[in-house]
Protein backbone atom coordinates (compact mmCIF):
# COMPACT_ATOMS: atom_id res chain seq x y z
CA UNK A 1 0.00 0.00 0.00
CA UNK A 2 1.28 3.18 -0.43
CA UNK A 3 -0.52 6.48 1.25
CA UNK A 4 2.66 8.62 0.92
CA UNK A 5 0.76 12.13 1.26
CA UNK A 6 -1.68 10.70 4.35
CA UNK A 7 -1.75 12.13 7.89
CA UNK A 8 -2.83 8.65 10.43
CA UNK A 9 -2.89 8.23 13.67
CA UNK A 10 -3.39 5.35 16.23
CA UNK A 11 -6.15 5.40 18.54
CA UNK A 12 -5.01 4.29 22.09
CA UNK A 13 -8.11 3.16 22.88
CA UNK A 14 -8.53 0.03 20.59
CA UNK A 15 -4.93 -0.35 19.86
CA UNK A 16 -1.88 -0.93 22.83
CA UNK A 17 -4.36 -1.90 25.22
CA UNK A 18 -2.13 -5.33 25.79
CA UNK A 19 -0.26 -2.09 27.59
CA UNK A 20 -1.62 0.34 31.00
CA UNK A 21 -2.65 3.56 29.49
CA UNK A 22 -0.03 5.66 30.20
CA UNK A 23 2.52 3.24 28.45
CA UNK A 24 0.61 3.45 25.10
CA UNK A 25 1.58 6.91 23.60
CA UNK A 26 5.66 5.79 24.45
CA UNK A 27 4.47 2.80 22.40
CA UNK A 28 2.75 4.40 19.94
CA UNK A 29 6.07 6.48 19.07
CA UNK A 30 8.75 3.47 19.18
CA UNK A 31 6.07 2.28 16.42
CA UNK A 32 6.91 5.21 14.47
CA UNK A 33 3.46 7.02 15.52
CA UNK A 34 3.73 10.78 16.68
CA UNK A 35 -0.21 11.76 16.58
CA UNK A 36 -2.76 9.11 18.53
CA UNK A 37 -6.17 9.92 19.15
CA UNK A 38 -8.09 8.59 22.47
CA UNK A 39 -11.63 7.86 23.88
CA UNK A 40 -12.68 9.15 27.15
CA UNK A 41 -9.95 6.86 28.94
CA UNK A 42 -11.87 6.77 32.52
CA UNK A 43 -15.12 5.18 31.65
CA UNK A 44 -16.73 5.67 35.64
CA UNK A 45 -15.33 8.94 36.07
CA UNK A 46 -16.36 11.98 33.64
CA UNK A 47 -14.42 14.47 35.98
CA UNK A 48 -11.44 12.19 37.15
CA UNK A 49 -8.39 13.62 39.43
CA UNK A 50 -6.35 16.35 38.71
CA UNK A 51 -3.41 13.99 39.07
CA UNK A 52 -4.95 11.88 36.54
CA UNK A 53 -5.24 13.82 33.79
CA UNK A 54 -1.89 15.22 34.76
CA UNK A 55 -0.18 11.94 34.54
CA UNK A 56 -1.69 10.99 31.21
CA UNK A 57 -0.72 14.54 29.81
CA UNK A 58 2.76 13.90 30.75
CA UNK A 59 2.82 10.55 28.79
CA UNK A 60 1.48 12.01 26.17
CA UNK A 61 4.07 14.87 26.00
CA UNK A 62 7.20 12.79 27.28
CA UNK A 63 6.14 10.46 24.20
CA UNK A 64 6.26 12.83 21.62
CA UNK A 65 2.74 12.27 21.06
CA UNK A 66 0.33 14.55 19.63
CA UNK A 67 -3.25 14.54 20.67
CA UNK A 68 -5.11 15.00 17.64
CA UNK A 69 -8.37 13.64 19.13
CA UNK A 70 -10.76 13.09 21.94
CA UNK A 71 -14.08 11.36 23.09
CA UNK A 72 -15.95 12.91 25.58
CA UNK A 73 -17.25 10.45 28.19
CA UNK A 74 -19.59 8.40 26.59
CA UNK A 75 -20.05 5.58 29.39
CA UNK A 76 -18.93 2.25 29.02
CA UNK A 77 -16.71 1.99 25.60
CA UNK A 78 -16.11 -0.09 24.95
CA UNK A 79 -19.16 -2.15 26.56
CA UNK A 80 -22.56 -1.93 26.11
CA UNK A 81 -22.88 1.85 26.05
CA UNK A 82 -22.71 3.64 22.90
CA UNK A 83 -22.42 7.31 24.54
CA UNK A 84 -24.20 9.33 26.88
CA UNK A 85 -25.84 12.25 25.48
CA UNK A 86 -28.82 11.15 24.49
CA UNK A 87 -29.39 9.47 27.82
CA UNK A 88 -32.05 11.02 30.61
CA UNK A 89 -30.61 11.56 34.05
CA UNK A 90 -27.34 10.34 35.52
CA UNK A 91 -25.40 9.38 32.39
CA UNK A 92 -26.86 12.61 30.77
CA UNK A 93 -25.60 14.63 33.97
CA UNK A 94 -22.07 13.02 33.84
CA UNK A 95 -21.38 14.05 29.87
CA UNK A 96 -22.22 17.73 30.82
CA UNK A 97 -19.99 17.53 33.55
CA UNK A 98 -17.37 15.78 31.49
CA UNK A 99 -17.21 18.52 28.69
CA UNK A 100 -15.56 21.97 30.36
CA UNK A 101 -12.76 19.26 31.68
CA UNK A 102 -12.54 17.25 28.56
CA UNK A 103 -12.23 20.59 26.53
CA UNK A 104 -9.41 21.76 28.82
CA UNK A 105 -7.57 18.32 28.85
CA UNK A 106 -7.00 18.77 25.02
CA UNK A 107 -6.60 22.03 25.06
CA UNK A 108 -3.46 21.70 26.86
CA UNK A 109 -2.29 19.49 24.28
CA UNK A 110 -3.30 21.40 21.46
CA UNK A 111 -6.07 19.20 20.26
CA UNK A 112 -9.33 20.95 19.08
CA UNK A 113 -11.38 17.95 17.82
CA UNK A 114 -13.83 16.06 19.68
CA UNK A 115 -16.15 13.34 19.13
CA UNK A 116 -19.59 13.08 20.68
CA UNK A 117 -21.28 9.61 21.09
CA UNK A 118 -25.32 9.89 20.71
CA UNK A 119 -26.20 6.94 23.32
CA UNK A 120 -28.80 4.42 23.16
CA UNK A 121 -32.22 4.18 23.12
CA UNK A 122 -33.66 3.48 26.32
CA UNK A 123 -36.89 1.56 27.59
CA UNK A 124 -39.29 4.14 28.95
CA UNK A 125 -38.34 6.99 27.42
CA UNK A 126 -39.75 7.81 23.61
CA UNK A 127 -37.19 8.63 21.27
CA UNK A 128 -38.40 12.47 20.20
CA UNK A 129 -37.56 12.74 23.94
CA UNK A 130 -33.84 11.76 24.02
CA UNK A 131 -33.47 12.85 20.74
CA UNK A 132 -34.16 16.73 22.51
CA UNK A 133 -32.22 15.95 25.17
CA UNK A 134 -29.43 15.02 23.05
CA UNK A 135 -29.65 18.32 20.60
CA UNK A 136 -29.92 20.20 23.76
CA UNK A 137 -26.02 18.82 25.32
CA UNK A 138 -24.56 18.46 21.65
CA UNK A 139 -25.23 22.22 20.92
CA UNK A 140 -23.94 22.85 24.82
CA UNK A 141 -20.71 21.08 23.69
CA UNK A 142 -20.58 22.68 20.50
CA UNK A 143 -20.53 26.02 22.35
CA UNK A 144 -18.24 25.03 25.00
CA UNK A 145 -16.08 23.94 21.46
CA UNK A 146 -16.34 26.72 19.73
CA UNK A 147 -14.38 28.45 22.65
CA UNK A 148 -11.05 27.36 21.84
CA UNK A 149 -12.11 27.36 18.02
CA UNK A 150 -12.65 23.75 18.07
CA UNK A 151 -14.41 20.97 16.17
CA UNK A 152 -17.56 18.64 17.55
CA UNK A 153 -17.95 15.46 14.91
CA UNK A 154 -20.72 12.99 14.79
CA UNK A 155 -20.15 9.32 14.55
CA UNK A 156 -22.25 7.14 12.81
CA UNK A 157 -22.13 3.62 14.35
CA UNK A 158 -23.36 0.23 12.68
CA UNK A 159 -26.75 -1.54 13.26
CA UNK A 160 -25.22 -5.08 13.80
CA UNK A 161 -22.96 -4.12 16.49
CA UNK A 162 -24.83 -1.23 18.37
CA UNK A 163 -28.59 -1.88 17.34
CA UNK A 164 -30.10 0.45 20.02
CA UNK A 165 -27.62 3.05 18.56
CA UNK A 166 -30.20 5.70 16.56
CA UNK A 167 -27.14 6.99 14.62
CA UNK A 168 -26.28 4.09 12.25
CA UNK A 169 -25.81 5.72 9.02
CA UNK A 170 -23.94 8.32 7.25
CA UNK A 171 -27.27 10.52 6.35
CA UNK A 172 -28.42 10.24 9.70
CA UNK A 173 -24.93 11.41 10.88
CA UNK A 174 -25.46 14.42 8.32
CA UNK A 175 -29.45 15.50 9.58
CA UNK A 176 -27.99 15.42 13.49
CA UNK A 177 -24.73 17.83 12.27
CA UNK A 178 -27.07 20.36 10.21
CA UNK A 179 -29.11 20.54 13.44
CA UNK A 180 -26.49 21.32 15.48
CA UNK A 181 -25.58 23.83 13.55
CA UNK A 182 -29.18 25.16 12.93
CA UNK A 183 -29.51 25.52 16.98
CA UNK A 184 -25.88 27.33 17.36
CA UNK A 185 -25.50 29.15 14.10
CA UNK A 186 -21.66 28.18 15.11
CA UNK A 187 -20.93 25.57 11.30
CA UNK A 188 -18.61 23.83 13.94
CA UNK A 189 -20.18 20.35 14.05
CA UNK A 190 -18.64 17.70 11.45
CA UNK A 191 -19.12 14.31 10.67
CA UNK A 192 -16.72 11.55 11.45
CA UNK A 193 -16.70 9.26 8.83
CA UNK A 194 -15.68 5.92 9.96
CA UNK A 195 -15.42 3.64 6.99
CA UNK A 196 -15.90 0.29 9.11
CA UNK A 197 -18.78 1.34 10.65
CA UNK A 198 -20.55 2.51 6.96
CA UNK A 199 -19.30 -0.90 5.52
CA UNK A 200 -21.19 -2.81 8.48
CA UNK A 201 -23.93 -1.05 7.43
CA UNK A 202 -23.50 -2.06 4.04
CA UNK A 203 -23.51 1.50 2.52
CA UNK A 204 -22.13 2.48 -0.57
CA UNK A 205 -18.30 4.02 0.56
CA UNK A 206 -17.72 5.63 -2.67
CA UNK A 207 -21.08 7.06 -2.53
CA UNK A 208 -20.55 8.40 0.91
CA UNK A 209 -17.13 10.26 0.53
CA UNK A 210 -18.31 12.23 -2.79
CA UNK A 211 -21.55 13.38 -0.97
CA UNK A 212 -20.13 14.14 2.68
CA UNK A 213 -16.40 14.76 2.44
CA UNK A 214 -17.13 18.64 2.61
CA UNK A 215 -18.94 18.18 5.62
CA UNK A 216 -16.45 15.47 7.03
CA UNK A 217 -13.63 16.58 10.05
CA UNK A 218 -12.20 13.29 11.04
CA UNK A 219 -12.05 9.51 9.25
CA UNK A 220 -11.38 6.55 11.09
CA UNK A 221 -10.69 2.79 9.35
CA UNK A 222 -10.41 -1.00 9.96
CA UNK A 223 -10.55 -3.55 7.86
CA UNK A 224 -14.24 -5.79 6.91
CA UNK A 225 -14.95 -8.20 8.25
CA UNK A 226 -13.16 -8.61 11.73
CA UNK A 227 -12.54 -4.60 12.05
CA UNK A 228 -8.25 -5.51 11.69
CA UNK A 229 -6.12 -3.34 10.04
CA UNK A 230 -6.13 -2.90 6.80
CA UNK A 231 -5.71 -5.51 4.17
CA UNK A 232 -7.04 -8.36 6.88
CA UNK A 233 -10.38 -7.86 4.82
CA UNK A 234 -12.28 -6.58 1.78
CA UNK A 235 -11.53 -3.18 2.01
CA UNK A 236 -9.79 -1.06 -0.83
CA UNK A 237 -8.15 1.44 1.46
CA UNK A 238 -5.59 2.01 -1.63
CA UNK A 239 -8.72 3.21 -3.64
CA UNK A 240 -11.36 5.10 -0.69
CA UNK A 241 -8.02 7.41 0.81
CA UNK A 242 -7.26 8.22 -3.01
CA UNK A 243 -10.78 9.18 -2.82
CA UNK A 244 -11.42 10.91 0.08
CA UNK A 245 -7.81 12.73 -0.90
CA UNK A 246 -9.62 13.75 -4.70
CA UNK A 247 -12.65 15.10 -2.72
CA UNK A 248 -10.71 16.93 -0.53
CA UNK A 249 -10.10 15.68 2.68
CA UNK A 250 -6.68 16.53 3.67
CA UNK A 251 -7.47 15.41 7.63
CA UNK A 252 -6.39 12.65 9.79
CA UNK A 253 -6.64 9.10 9.28
CA UNK A 254 -7.38 7.01 12.81
CA UNK A 255 -6.73 3.77 13.16
CA UNK A 256 -9.20 2.54 14.94
CA UNK A 257 -8.79 -1.24 14.34
CA UNK A 258 -8.20 -4.24 16.55
CA UNK A 259 -4.52 -5.97 16.72
CA UNK A 260 -5.67 -9.55 16.90
CA UNK A 261 -4.12 -12.05 18.13
CA UNK A 262 -0.61 -10.11 18.36
CA UNK A 263 1.05 -7.31 19.92
CA UNK A 264 -0.21 -4.33 18.38
CA UNK A 265 2.99 -3.26 17.28
CA UNK A 266 3.01 -6.33 15.12
CA UNK A 267 -0.31 -4.79 13.39
CA UNK A 268 1.50 -2.12 11.46
CA UNK A 269 3.46 -3.90 8.40
CA UNK A 270 0.61 -2.58 5.92
CA UNK A 271 2.38 0.61 6.43
CA UNK A 272 5.65 1.63 5.94
CA UNK A 273 7.42 2.87 8.95
CA UNK A 274 8.79 6.28 7.19
CA UNK A 275 4.60 6.84 6.43
CA UNK A 276 3.72 6.40 9.83
CA UNK A 277 4.81 9.78 11.39
CA UNK A 278 2.52 12.98 11.38
CA UNK A 279 3.29 15.17 8.09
Amino acid sequence: MGFPDTRFNVNLSILFTELPLLERPAAARAAGFTAVELWWPWVDAPVPEQAELDALRDALTDAGTRLVGLNFYAGQLPGPDRGALSVPGEESDKFRANVPVAIEFARSLGCTTFNALYGNRVEGVLPKEQDRLALENLAFAARAVAEIDGTLIIEALNAPESPKCPIVSAPKAIEVVDAVNAATGLDNARFLMDLYHLSMNGEDLDEVIDRYTAKTAHVQIADNPGRGAPGTGELDFDALLDRLKKAGYDGWIGLEYKPGDTPSASSFAWLPAPLRAAQ
